[in-house]
């Protein structure tokens, strides 16, 4: 690959993520979520599989959070499957959105959205030999926010306002990087009114 560099040299962040609205309008509930979420401040590409946004943490958040509260409102089973990353070697195209404020563009609209979720992430700072005290110590803050946080296989899961739980994946996703860690990758599946929510199911 030609445009390879060494981990950290960029800082821009990044999300790719794939939206699952368990309904047979399924191209509507997406296209109306997409409509209704100002994206100016990333860089958006999207293909068959998934979209990928990138930009400042501030507005990566702000979007993939946006988009998934606005399918959500609608009722339907959604889930929202994707990675978060920041220090990735080869982080170049889209250099100008780092420019951008961190006022987010939909706060105001997203705010008014109530909606209870489900969420597991896995935290992964890469390169630092003490990663398993950096993801217990970041996972307990997020508890200390009032999410209800259960330990998984493979994953940490939190139950609570969806405001609330991309408020705490975002903070750990901060903190971690504003730790000097170079490479931080944050997978997640987040999902709404799911018809057979089972909490702790075994």
């Amino acid at each position: 690959m030609d445009n390879l560099q060494a981990c950290g040299t960029s800082r821009i962040a990044g999300c790719r993520f794939s939206l699952y609205p368990m309904t047979d309008d399924f191209v509507e509930v997406i296209l109306s979520a997409l409509k209704e979420v100002d994206t100016s401040k990333v860089w958006k590409q999207t293909d068959d599989v998934s979209t990928c946004i990138r930009g400042r943490i501030s507005h990566i958040f702000d979007v993939t959070k946006a988009i998934f509260l606005h399918a959500a409102k609608t009722g339907k089973h959604v889930v929202m499957s994707g990675t978060f990353s920041i220090g990735c070697p080869g982080d170049s195209e889209g250099d100008v959105y780092l420019v951008e404020n961190d006022i987010r563009l939909n706060t105001e609209k997203s705010a008014v959205i109530t909606q209870p979720a489900a969420c597991q992430f896995a935290l992964y700072p890469m390169g630092d030999g003490s990663y398993m005290d950096v993801i217990y110590r970041e996972v307990q803050k997020i508890k200390d926010q009032g999410v209800d946080v259960t330990s998984i296989h493979y994953a940490t899961r939190l139950d609570g306002d969806t405001h609330a739980i991309f408020t705490g994946l975002e903070n750990c996703f901060t903190n971690v990087e504003k730790s000097g860690v170079s490479h931080v990758v944050m997978t997640f599946t987040i999902s709404a009114n799911s018809p057979s929510a089972m909490k702790g199911a075994k």
